[in-house]
């Protein structure tokens, strides 16, 4: 099977990667992630997921498109559901196009290694897309490997994220921070 992977990160991209090859199936790994920002924070993970891919001599196709002013342009009338409405669909829509128009029998992606993800919706949008673009969707539910892959990750050296990817994600992660310093330098009481 010749199979695109869409690939978020290379530690996301490390138990998905074993899995696959202890199954006979090399994947070609797909970066594509617009919805990642600032733009150091999209270079960091773009870069060691180049770095990681010669590491272990894995083929890595590079679709640069930063995206941010894209991406606001179609999260800001509801970023509760960004998501689902754009993040997850954007991706996996661009995996499945750039597989059907080079010969790839399937598409999946790293998404499904995180228990932080969506994990049904990132399905439902891939089986979607897989019938909108005549391409089989590859469904693994990666996630019982997805502490392995991050202690390999930091075992290697690789950078570690710590959010999701776009700008309201780390908003997100600081967010008791956030409330506790509005509490303590905001209160006019």
């Amino acid at each position: 099977m010749k199979l695109l992977m869409h690939t978020c990160c290379a530690p996301c991209s490390i138990y998905c990667i074993k899995s696959l090859r202890e199954e006979g199936i090399e994947p070609t790994l797909f970066w594509f992630n617009p919805n990642i920002h600032p733009y150091m924070e999209y270079k960091n993970r773009r870069d060691t997921l180049i770095q990681y891919s010669e590491m272990i001599d894995i083929k890595l196709i590079l679709k640069e498109d930063y995206g941010l002013k894209e991406f606001c342009k179609n999260v800001i009338d509801d970023l509760d559901n960004r998501c689902s409405n754009y993040c997850y669909r954007v991706r996996l829509e661009e995996t499945a196009k750039y597989a059907k128009e080079n010969g790839f029998d399937a598409f999946t992606t790293t998404l499904f290694v995180s228990p932080y993800q969506k994990h049904e919706k990132i399905k439902e949008i891939g089986e979607e897309i897989s019938k909108k673009y005549n391409i089989e969707f590859l469904y693994r539910d990666f996630r019982p490997g997805f502490r392995e892959g991050q202690n390999e990750a930091r075992n290697l050296g690789l950078y570690m994220q710590k959010y999701c990817g776009c700008i309201f994600s780390e908003e997100k992660r600081y967010s008791d921070r956030i409330l506790k310093d509005k509490k303590k330098y905001c209160n006019f009481d």
